[in-house]
């Protein structure tokens, strides 16, 4: 799975809400919430579809459709691999050390962590 860039996750971002779209109607989109030129926008959906991320649905006289190659969720997955990988050196207790111990967590939220730990253990017993 290929590392993006912030530019080109938020084009991604805009075609897993709602695809396919063209490029103009992506374009549109990101204008309004980046003001990014239709220009910009073009040239960052030649790069995920080079990448593989994207692809181009063919409908017979239509303009190109843009849609998602891949899940949001395996393109998270690589980057946080990525992420555990670059700034923790593969080692999740001090990623998990460094978030309990920064994170402003409400008391739901620390019930569901602790809960997704505990589901984790039981899940690696042998």
């Amino acid at each position: 799975m290929p590392s993006i860039p912030e530019s080109e996750w938020t084009v991604m971002e805009v075609l897993w809400d709602t695809s396919p779209q063209t490029a103009s109607e992506v374009a549109k989109t990101l204008n309004q919430s980046k003001g990014w030129a239709e220009n910009t926008v073009r040239t960052l959906l030649t790069r995920l579809v080079e990448k593989g991320v994207l692809e181009i649905v063919e409908k017979a006289g239509s303009p190109r459709l843009f849609a998602p190659a891949v899940k949001r969720e395996a393109l998270v997955k690589a980057e946080s691999e990525t992420f555990l990988e670059r700034i923790f050196q593969g080692a999740a207790k001090p990623l998990l050390v460094h978030f309990a111990s920064n994170a402003r967590l409400t008391p739901d939220e620390v019930r569901e962590l602790k809960s997704l730990l505990d589901q984790s253990i039981e899940k690696n017993k042998p």
